[in-house]
């Protein structure tokens, strides 16, 4: 079905204008995954690499924030697991990949 719609409508422009319609049409899906590139694509792979490298780098005391909205201070890593402690005595193991950014960002954008 896929297959007949797409001979169908690569058939029209031919009859109709010919091989120039045909190829503005492929110059603007062209065209369509060059912005889809460079607006979503990019900017996220961008973002991914930043996390994986915060990720790698977090060392014993430093602030973080989990997925869920846990404010806590690395104690312990382990290679897929983080040890935060929560308040006081309160410590909670959790997935490196919950961790979502460094609470020393946030407040250093609360003092300014």
């Amino acid at each position: 079905m896929n297959t007949l719609l797409f001979i169908t409508l690569q058939a029209q422009p031919a009859a109709q204008g010919g091989a120039a319609s045909g190829a503005s049409m492929w110059i603007m899906l062209l065209l369509i995954f060059v912005v889809m590139w460079l607006f979503m694509i990019r900017p996220q792979r961008k973002q991914q690499k930043e996390l994986e490298k915060f990720r790698q780098g977090l060392r014993k005391g430093d602030k973080v924030i989990t997925a869920g909205g846990i404010y806590g201070t690395v104690d312990e890593i382990s290679d897929k697991t983080v040890l935060i402690k929560v308040d006081g005595d309160v410590k909670l193991r959790v997935d490196k990949g919950s961790l979502v950014k460094d609470n020393s960002d946030l407040q250093q954008a609360q003092q300014k």
